[in-house]
């Protein structure tokens, strides 16, 4: 965990004195980039290179050491190697400096009994309060106060809107040098993040009046507690944060004992996370710049409806109907009186459809492009449009894309854009040009109709109503609960689904034996048929251990089948009414070691890690957060009945969700895993048959 300061995080993105060690006048070296970036932008603080062996660097007196440098700096810029890095930033520390940084790999052969260099470097800052950009990074470009840390050559731009925090100096390096004119007040790369991380650097940008949005390329949340706050902090100021999350594939997660930590996997705590405080997930450099984009040039939240777009090809319309369901961007259902309206406008032939080919005669497609428009604007439906042409050059600019883009698409009270179909196509003059009058061009397909759905789902997020607090079990049922927990042994079955009993979710009876008369007993008591499962310690997946045997009508089929568990597991089973035929579903618990309790809805039963079909969420989660877990999940469509089957009781299943989130929330600090799987569901309601629960060992 960092201890650094808001004051000392501010201190250093806005530096009035620095000073650069390692500075050099020697043409081409890393010391005079450092000097030539921190000048090249009208800085208009004090400057103090530091270099022993020169009395001047580029017009700037230079010291011999920090410690002789007249002032105590805002910011030690240490462009210097791993072997002396640690003795610089000591000298920084002990001189004053209020911060730091660190452009060095910081690695250094492990030496036995003694910490690795990135924990002695943290330790220096942390002691003298010191924020510090790395190591292992190229710096940060506060574009607003000209202050350009960095050692590598980046493009003067003017500020703007957007701030960009990067794990990945290239990624900040490439979003510096975009050519589409996508504006920064802020770009930092963080790098290893010694001790102040990306949530430092948000937490200051979400600060600033001029942020209109947040682009994050993260590899991992090193402060998951100030990060949870800065995202609450986005969404309260209503700025939106696109993030670029990498690594979902790697080192997915090892526990086997539970299905939910294994569907889980390394993203889950992420995916939960970002769902929570409405972050926008991209995939790629370019969906975070046509998501950025269409955010901030455009200027307007989507209101109420659906997507429509105009193009001026028959094919690429078929592209767009096509991309759109890929991407799940749903089409404005356009009234009657619009098609109406637009069939007056468009030549004949055309379909008066949504997406609309309004491409005609040449004379006529101006006027009639100018028409739709406007008439699809004008759709109830229509929560946002898009121009998807091809911004190829014209000869005839009257004619142009650009120039249809611009006599009809500005200053319009719906966010609008242009969509291009080939990035590699678009004309630079006109695409600049539409920018500058605040109409955004997304340059693909795909990434521009993900921009769109971002826009929606943003809204929605917003849209959503507080979550009310579940109801819980009274006290000294809970204090038994976390009494019984947190003594790390295992829960039986029986007493496993008595937890989920006790928090409101819908369990089958269920009775412990230990002999085939035990058995015969417990069945008569819940009522045939049923079945028998064993309850051996450590058969954690019974019906992978051919552990189960269903379907059981008599005192005999008991009888044998308890025998030939006994034989083959051990004595102890469990005994359960037969539950009537239904959708299975598995809900879970589980524990991310930086987000603490995920709560899990998964297509279940035998399939649970087979189809890996699974939604998680951070508790607490309401009825509604709950069927949205559930519209996520690609077997959602089996709850409304298939050849025949009738539809399940949906409200039951959400119920049930928001229950074991109840549970999640009041337990979960005191829980490993919790699998309640599988989840039976009919149209009768749900129930849960079989339970495992690990508590966490502390």
């Amino acid at each position: 965990m960092t201890t650094v300061t808001r004051d000392a995080v501010a201190t250093m993105l806005e530096a009035r004195s620095v000073a650069v060690v390692g500075a050099s006048p020697r043409e081409g070296s890393f010391g005079e980039m450092m000097m030539l970036e921190l000048t090249r932008a009208g800085f208009d603080g004090d400057i103090y290179p530091v270099n022993p062996k020169y009395e001047e660097i580029l017009g700037h007196r230079a010291y011999p050491s920090v410690s002789e440098v007249p002032v105590s700096v805002d910011i030690a810029i240490l462009g210097v190697s791993n072997s002396r890095i640690e003795g610089a930033l000591t000298e920084a520390a002990d001189s004053g400096a209020r911060s730091a940084a660190i452009f060095a790999s910081c690695y250094e052969d492990p030496k036995d009994g003694v910490p690795p260099l990135t924990e002695r470097l943290a330790k220096i800052a942390r002691d003298a309060g010191m924020a510090v950009c790395g190591g292992n990074c190229m710096g940060f470009l506060n574009m607003e106060n000209g202050l350009r840390v960095c050692g590598y050559v980046e493009p003067e731009r003017p500020a703007g809107s957007v701030a960009f925090i990067s794990h990945s100096g290239s990624a900040f390096s490439a979003m510096a040098y975009n050519n589409r004119d996508l504006e920064f007040n802020l770009l930092v790369s963080a790098g290893q993040e010694l001790v102040t991380t990306a949530a430092d650097y948000m937490t200051y940008a979400l600060e600033r009046e001029s942020t209109k949005a947040v682009g994050l390329f993260i590899e991992t949340v090193r402060d998951p507690d100030k990060f949870h706050l800065a995202l609450e902090r986005a969404a309260e100021r209503d700025i939106p944060v696109v993030a670029l999350k990498v690594g979902r594939e790697e080192g997915a997660r090892e526990m086997v004992q539970a299905h939910s930590g294994a569907l889980a996997g390394e993203d889950g705590a992420y995916e939960a996370l970002f769902d929570a405080y409405g972050v926008q997930r991209v995939n790629s450099l370019h969906e975070m710049c046509d998501t950025l984009e269409l955010f901030t040039r455009n200027g307007r939240r989507a209101g109420p409806g659906a997507f429509a777009s105009i193009h001026d090809s028959g094919g690429e319309r078929a592209l767009m109907i096509d991309s759109a369901a890929e991407v799940g961007v749903p089409f404005a259902q356009i009234s009657d009186e619009t098609k109406k309206r637009l069939e007056e406008s468009l030549e004949e032939g055309l379909p008066a459809v949504n997406p609309l080919d309004a491409w005609g005669t040449v004379e006529e497609a101006r006027r009639v492009f100018t028409e739709c428009i406007e008439v699809l604007l004008d759709d109830p439906d229509t929560a946002a449009l898009a121009f998807a042409v091809d911004m190829t050059s014209e000869d005839d600019e009257e004619f142009s894309n650009a120039a249809f883009a611009e006599r009809t698409l500005v200053d319009r009270d719906k966010p609008v854009a242009v969509l291009s179909n080939l990035s590699s196509a678009i004309h630079a003059p006109d695409a600049k040009k539409l920018r500058e009058i605040g109409i955004p061009v997304l340059e693909d397909t795909l990434t521009g109709l993900a921009a769109f759905k971002h826009l929606f789902d943003y809204r929605d997020f917003h849209a959503r109503p507080p979550a009310g607090k579940a109801a819980l079990p009274g006290d000294d049922t809970r204090s038994r609960w976390r009494e019984r927990l947190s003594t790390g042994e295992p829960l039986a079955e029986v007493e496993g689904l008595s937890l989920l009993s006790d928090y409101g979710v819908p369990v089958v009876g269920a009775e412990p034996a230990a002999s085939a008369e035990e058995a015969r007993a417990a069945a008569e008591k819940v009522g045939y048929p049923v079945a028998v499962k064993t309850a051996e310690p450590g058969v954690l997946h019974k019906s992978d251990a051919g552990g189960v045997k269903l379907g059981l009508e008599t005192d005999e089929d008991v009888s044998a089948g308890y025998e030939e568990l006994a034989a083959s597991l051990g004595p102890r089973v469990v005994v359960a009414p037969m539950v009537s035929p239904g959708v299975e579903f598995a809900l879970g618990v589980v524990r991310d070691p930086q987000f603490g309790p995920l709560v899990l809805v998964a297509a279940g039963g035998i399939f649970v890690e087979l189809l890996k079909d699974r939604r998680l969420a951070l508790p607490p989660v309401d009825e509604a957060g709950a069927r949205r877990l559930l519209d996520g999940l690609k077997t959602r469509p089996l709850l409304d009945g298939v050849r025949g089957a009738p539809s399940a009781d949906i409200d039951s299943i959400a119920r049930a969700i928001v229950a074991v989130s109840s549970l999640a929330s009041d337990l979960g600090e005191h829980l490993e895993a919790l699998d309640a799987n599988p989840l039976i569901a009919g149209p009768d309601g749900c129930v849960v048959v079989d339970a495992l629960v690990i508590p966490r060992r502390v």
